[in-house]
C-alpha cells in the first residue's frame, strides 16, 4: 500500500540480469538476481541508486541505469500459473508453461481480465490478471 505523498514509481529491469543489493553501492551485499522484465516500485534514490520494493514487499538497491518506464512489466505472483495462447481459459497452455513464482515478463496489451505478456526470449503468452502483479 502506497501512503499519500509517496514519490513511488513503476519501474521495469531493461537489462538481461540486475543485482538487487543491501544498500546503494556495489560495496553492499546482493541480495537477489533478477531477469529482464521484472517489475519493481521505486521507493526513493539515493544518488544513482532507487531503493525498490518487490512483490512481496521485500526492499532492495539497484543502478538506476538498469531500469526504464518505456512499458509496463508483470510478475508471476503464485507457482504453477497457466499462460495460454489466448485470452481465456478455453485457449490452450502455451508449451512453456505453467511457470513459477517471480517469472517476469513485459505487458504488451491488457484484454478486460486477460493481459497478453512477453518473456525475454520474445515468446507470448495471455494469463489471467489475478495471477501477476503490474507495475
Amino acid at each position: 500500500m502506497l501512503v499519500a505523498g509517496s514519490t513511488a514509481e513503476a519501474l521495469c529491469i531493461k537489462s538481461k540480469k540486475a543485482n538487487l543489493r543491501k544498500g546503494p553501492g556495489v560495496k553492499h551485499e546482493k541480495l537477489w538476481e533478477v531477469l529482464k522484465y521484472m517489475p519493481l516500485q521505486k521507493i526513493k534514490r539515493k544518488g544513482a541508486w532507487y531503493q525498490v520494493k518487490d512483490l512481496d514487499g521485500d526492499t532492495y538497491w539497484a543502478h538506476q541505469k538498469l531500469f526504464t518506464k518505456k512499458f509496463k512489466c508483470a510478475v508471476i505472483k503464485q507457482d504453477k500459473t497457466n499462460l495460454r495462447t489466448g485470452p481465456g481459459t478455453k485457449h490452450k497452455a502455451v508449451q512453456w508453461s505453467p511457470v513459477n513464482k517471480y517469472f517476469s515478463l513485459k505487458v504488451m496489451q491488457v484484454k478486460n481480465d486477460w493481459v497478453e505478456v512477453m518473456d525475454a526470449a520474445g515468446d507470448r503468452a495471455w494469463v489471467h490478471r489475478p495471477l501477476i502483479w503490474i507495475r
